[in-house]
C-alpha cells in the first residue's frame, strides 16, 4: 500500500508562524503534525510514501528524511498550487503502476479506526458532520445512505457531512485519469482543481464509495484550534511527558510535553504546554501554549500563545514602591 501526502500549502491562516515554518512541522503534544500522520499509516501497514511538497518543502523533506530514514519515500514538488486535485495529479509519474493508495492531507490529525478504514472493500471517504458545509467538500447520500454525489464547497449544501482529508482509493489509475481530464479541459471549481471533482468524475464512471466516520478531527488551521488540539491530546494517555528531569526552582503543572535539553528555571509551566527541544525559560509563567525549538523566554507570562523556533521573548521587569490604597493596572 502506498500513501500520498500533500503538504504543499502555505498555511496562511497561521501566519506569521508559517512564514518560516511549514504548517505540518508545527509541534502539537510533543511532535509535529506530520509525524502523527506518518505514524498512524505505518501502524496499519503502509510501506511507501509520496510527499507532495511546495512552500518550504525542503524543511519537510529534511525532517522526514532525518526522522524516518528507513521508510521508502519519494518527494514531488507542486510548483503551482492550483488545488488538491492538481496536487495529486502532479505526482502522477511517481504513481505509475500503483493500483491502490491512501490519500491523507498533511495538516490535520484524525482520530479514526484506521483498521476498519483500511478494510473497506470499496474506495472509502472519511467524513464528519460540520456546522458550515459551505467550507468543505461535502458527501450527499440517498435514503439508503448510499453515496450519490460529492460537491466541493456548495453554496446551497444538501448535506452537512464533510470529507476530512483521508481517502482510500482502490482505482487510483481512474482517479488520475479523471484529474487529468479536468485539468486538460480546465474544469475548475472556483480557481482550483479540487480532489472532490476528480472523485465525483470517478462516481460518474461507476465507482462505488463507502464512508467511515471519524471520532475526532483536529483541523489545525487556526491558532485557537491548534492550542485546543494541543490541550486535548495532552489530556490523553501517552502524549504528555513522563519522568521529567528536575528543573531549578520550577513548578510543573501537568499535562505538559517538554523536549530534550531544555533549561527551565524559576518558572511555572503548565498545564497544556508543549515545549520543543533546547529551549530556555527563565522567571516565567507559561500555560496553554506551544513553544518551538531553541526558543528563549525570560520574565514573561504567556498563555494561549504559540512561539516559533529560535524566537526570543524578554519581559519588562518592574521595581515598585507602592503606598497604601494604590491600584496599578499594567494591562
Amino acid at each position: 500500500m502506498k500513501a500520498i501526502i500533500p503538504v504543499a500549502g502555505a498555511g496562511t491562516r497561521l501566519r506569521p508562524l508559517t512564514y518560516t515554518q511549514p504548517k505540518p512541522l508545527i509541534p502539537i503534544a510533543g511532535k509535529p503534525i506530520i509525524s502523527f500522520i506518518i505514524d498512524q499509516l505505518l501502524a496499519v501497514g503502509v510501506e511507501e510514501f509520496v510527499f507532495i511538497i511546495g512552500y518550504l518543502g525542503e524543511k519537510i523533506k529534511l525532517y522526514v528524511e532525518e526522522q524516518y530514514p528507513n521508510v521508502k519515500k519519494e518527494f514531488v514538488s507542486q510548483k503551482e498550487r492550483e488545488g488538491s486535485g492538481h496536487a495529486i495529479w502532479t505526482a502522477k509519474k511517481a504513481l505509475r503502476g500503483v493500483d491502490e493508495a491512501i490519500i491523507v492531507f498533511g495538516d490535520s490529525i484524525l482520530d479514526i479506526d484506521f483498521k476498519a478504514f483500511m478494510a473497506s472493500k470499496h474506495s472509502c471517504l472519511a467524513i464528519r458532520k460540520v456546522d458550515d458545509p459551505r467550507d468543505f467538500g461535502i458527501v450527499e447520500f440517498d435514503e439508503e445512505d448510499k453515496v450519490i454525489r460529492l460537491v466541493e464547497k456548495p453554496k446551497i449544501p444538501k448535506s452537512n457531512m464533510a470529507m476530512v482529508g483521508l481517502y482510500k482509493i482502490k482505482e487510483l489509475p481512474l482517479l488520475l485519469k479523471a484529474l487529468n481530464h479536468n485539468i486538460k479541459k480546465n474544469i475548475r471549481t472556483g480557481d482550483e482543481f479540487p480532489l472532490t471533482d476528480g472523485l465525483m468524475r470517478m462516481m460518474e464512471k461507476g465507482v462505488t464509495f463507502n464512508t467511515i466516520g471519524v471520532n475526532n478531527w483536529y483541523d489545525c488551521g487556526k491558532i485557537s484550534i491548534l492550542l485546543e488540539t494541543n490541550a486535548t491530546l495532552l489530556d490523553k494517555k501517552g502524549y504528555a511527558s513522563a519522568n521529567l528531569p528536575p528543573y531549578d526552582n520550577t513548578i510543573i503543572i501537568n499535562p505538559v510535553s517538554i523536549g530534550k535539553d531544555c533549561e527551565i528555571r524559576n518558572s511555572i509551566i503548565g498545564p497544556h504546554v508543549t515545549i520543543g527541544e533546547h529551549t530556555k525559560i527563565n522567571d516565567s509563567i507559561v500555560k496553554n501554549s506551544i513553544i518551538g525549538n531553541y526558543a528563549a523566554i525570560k520574565e514573561v507570562i504567556l498563555q494561549n500563545s504559540v512561539v516559533g523556533n529560535d524566537a526570543g521573548i524578554t519581559g519588562l521587569r518592574q521595581s515598585l514602591n507602592i503606598g497604601d490604597n494604590t491600584e496599578i493596572d499594567f494591562s
